[in-house]
């Protein structure tokens, strides 16, 4: 933008029609004109709400009728193609069931918007009302200020015509290209999978289409070129368009019976958008009285800038798109965070055994790992080593049936969220609500402290013994060159520990996300049933051992695959950091508490005390913040996925606190509740 244009912005409506239609100061780009103009009533601040007049504009063409037949003319000149119909059908509508392309491909028109030939209608708006408020503050502008300026420009309506220029055609040809989309895309095997129930039944939108294939030959034979509102076409239209809402509702419903991806998820999102597009525009074809002829030829204006405006809108489409897919996953780890909540003492004791079990297997890992690190390989060959005895020892924990403390709060949040909105569906006195969600906190939160004192307190014995039998077996203390770095690691204070124990909580969360989409789409794809009536397999193994394999893959293989993940993901960060030259590792708080008993032996329990002592700190420091950061992140994305305000968050923690003011010891220990 040139010098002369940042000082035109400045100028009053008078002054910028004498600069332009007499000064010829915009003769390099005559379309500057009209940005300056929009520029003049454009809010300075973009999140204004004031109501924006035009009524200068309009006083200033009334009292100069030179200027105003100059700025018609002005008008026509800049629009010669008035083909807007894939504005209309096109813009803010997903183009692709590729969730990742759409992204990237919206991410690259909006750094690097797309421009149309000079003389398009869409160029215009892409040059004049090209931020996303612009749709936001023109809507304020007085009605009757608009139809105003419409009279005085001397604008036709949109039904004087229908020849293939006009834009009662382009509206009519958007409609039949939406309704051409949606008919093929419903019609693919993938969208008519989530929906059995209408197998045997019609299509809604081949009648939909053929519909408006009807009025649109009833349009263009007429002599008045719209309807009524009570016209047979558009009773039937309404009526088929019904069907296919419904049609998509069921496929959604659906999901949680056959599971859904997320192509599948933007194939019926984009039938959605279209469905809501439809009917948008078929409201420009009604007219009932005189005066409607006017309000939907302004509205196709303010419409064609709104959808031009929001095309790119990548906040609206992650929203829209990660909804339902995040509600799938997050369902599946509710499910599984159910025996990750302890009622009583058996169930309570049963964790802690769990947790045990789960601490003797960290303390060889950690051993292990300690021995892979003294080899002399390439640090990729480090990053495989260490998530190959990660993964090995999760998924031997999982198949176990043994227990990870920091493997629930991802599941466990789920269930919160999922027990939280089925209170708000059954509107649940607030009081009542939040005090049961107190108590269901506090049994989530003992369950998670035995589940840490289990594997802790096992945990650092188990690898002071590996350690102490490998040293008895061949005369060397594997721990005495590493010892102070796995000291000094545990310090809250002078070593990133805290940081550390954070990128271990995102992986936590992340293990979770994996788990639950895993079993999604087995779900989707019928994994189990396909293993199960599988020729080979039953010819092989028999009908039974087929069936049981189906079944613990049902069962089991989320588990294992998120597990698996989540070993692969602790053992490369550490050597991806060393690789990037950035200190980035993991803490977790089982690993911390066997690293302070190879520690210590290492350097033969010659340790002062208070050394000791923030070690044992930082450790608790560690599983700390491990459990809020995949906690706090499970919570958020379960709160999205089943749209509960995050308002609840506050008052959920503020009943937590009261209910741990009254009963404290149950946060810790399955105590009968008095109340």
């Amino acid at each position: 933008m040139n010098v002369r244009h940042q000082f035109q912005k400045s100028l009053t409506v008078k002054e910028l029609f004498e600069n332009h239609f007499k000064s010829n100061l915009y003769e390099d780009d005559k379309l500057l004109f009209l940005i300056d103009l929009v520029h003049v009533f454009r809010p300075k601040n973009e999140r204004s709400n004031d109501v924006i007049s035009i009524g200068e504009l309009i006083r200033f063409l009334e009292e100069h009728s030179e200027f105003n037949l100059l700025f018609k003319k002005y008008l026509k000149t800049l629009i010669k193609k008035n083909k807007f119909s894939r504005l209309l059908s096109d813009s803010g509508i997903i183009s692709d069931n590729q969730f990742f392309k759409e992204i990237r491909t919206r991410l690259f028109d909006k750094l690097l918007p797309y421009q149309p030939e000079k003389d398009t209608l869409q160029y215009v708006l892409n040059q004049v009302f090209y931020l996303s408020s612009d749709p936001v503050w023109i809507v304020t502008i007085p009605y009757d200020e608009i139809v105003l300026l419409f009279k005085l420009l001397g604008f036709d309506d949109i039904y004087t015509t229908v020849k293939d220029e006009t834009a009662l055609s382009e509206i009519i040809l958007a409609m039949q290209l939406l309704a051409q989309r949606m008919s093929g895309r419903a019609l693919e095997n993938d969208v008519i999978k989530m929906v059995p129930e209408f197998s045997n039944l019609e299509s809604p939108f081949l009648a939909l289409e053929n519909e408006l294939n009807q009025l649109e030959l009833s349009l263009r034979n007429s002599k008045h070129h719209f309807v009524q509102s009570n016209d047979l076409f558009i009773k039937q239209f309404l009526m088929f368009h019904k069907q296919c809402n419904a049609y998509i509702d069921k496929a959604f419903l659906n999901s949680s019976k056959y599971g859904i991806t997320l192509s599948v998820n933007q194939s019926l999102l984009r039938i959605r958008q279209q469905l809501e597009r439809l009917k948008e525009l078929i409201a420009l074809v009604i007219v009932d009285e005189e005066k409607d002829k006017l309000k939907n030829s302004i509205s196709i204006l303010l419409k064609l800038i709104k959808y031009n405006c929001y095309k790119n809108n990548i906040r609206k489409l992650l929203a829209e798109s990660t909804q339902l897919v995040s509600y799938e996953i997050t369902q599946h780890t509710a499910k599984s965070g159910q025996k990750y909540i302890t009622d009583g003492y058996k169930e309570y004791f049963k964790m802690l055994y769990a947790a045990l079990g789960g601490g003797v297997i960290v303390g060889f890992l950690c051993v292990f790992k300690l021995l892979f690190s003294k080899l002399q390989v390439s640090e990729f060959n480090h990053a495989f080593l260490y998530s190959f005895n990660y993964a090995f020892g999760f998924v031997v924990i999982f198949l176990l049936g043994y227990t990870l403390a920091t493997k629930q709060p991802a599941m466990t949040a789920a269930t919160i969220a999922q027990t939280l909105e089925e209170g708000m569906k059954k509107q649940v006195n607030l009081v009542d609500k939040h005090k049961s969600f107190a108590k269901l906190f506090a049994r989530i939160f003992r369950t998670q402290y035995i589940a840490f004192v289990g594997n802790v307190l096992i945990a650092f014995p188990v690898a002071i013994f590996v350690v102490w039998f490998f040293d008895f077996l061949t005369g060397q203390n594997i721990a005495v060159s590493k010892s102070e770095k796995l000291l000094n690691d545990l310090n809250p204070i002078y070593s990133l520990a805290l940081l550390h124990a954070a990128i271990a909580g995102v992986f936590l969360f992340l293990s979770g996300i994996i788990s639950g989409s895993i079993s999604n789409r087995n779900k989707h794809f019928q994994v189990a049933y396909r293993i199960q009536e599988n020729p080979f397999l039953k010819q092989t193994f028999g009908i039974l051992k087929t069936q049981k394999i189906a079944n613990w893959v049902d069962k089991n293989w989320a588990g294992v695959i998120s597990n698996m993940w989540f070993g692969i993901f602790l053992g490369s960060i550490g050597p991806l950091g060393v690789f990037l030259g950035l200190n980035i590792d993991i803490r977790h708080i089982t690993f911390a508490s066997g690293n302070l008993a190879l520690g210590l032996y290492g350097a033969n329990f010659n340790i002062d005390f208070w050394t000791v002592v923030v070690a044992v700190f930082g450790v608790f420091c560690i599983g700390f913040i491990n459990f809020i950061v995949s906690f706090t992140l499970s919570m958020l994305l379960a709160f999205r996925s089943r749209n509960i305000p995050l308002s609840e968050l506050y008052l959920l923690n503020k009943s937590i606190w009261s209910y741990f003011k009254t009963a404290p010891l149950n946060f810790f220990f399955p105590l009968k509740d008095k109340n």
